[in-house]
């Protein structure tokens, strides 16, 4: 049985409302990766799969710094 594709309205608004959720569920939530831009970011959460986060703010100030 094939399901119907969801709308882009649709998607939007399921979106919204896990947003809403997880904000109501974790409403201090913060990220504890160090970062300036979204480059960094995505750089500092791929190393943080093989470390602990602690450890890749550690590297990253010198990586960002250099780079």
């Amino acid at each position: 049985m094939l399901v119907p594709r969801e709308s882009f309205d649709a998607k939007k608004a399921r979106t919204a409302d896990i947003i809403r959720r997880l904000k109501a569920a974790y409403p201090d939530a913060h990220c504890e990766l160090n970062f300036r831009t979204p480059l960094e970011l995505l750089i500092a959460t791929i190393l943080s799969a093989q470390s602990t986060d602690k450890q890749v703010n550690i590297v990253t100030a010198n990586l960002f710094g250099k780079y």
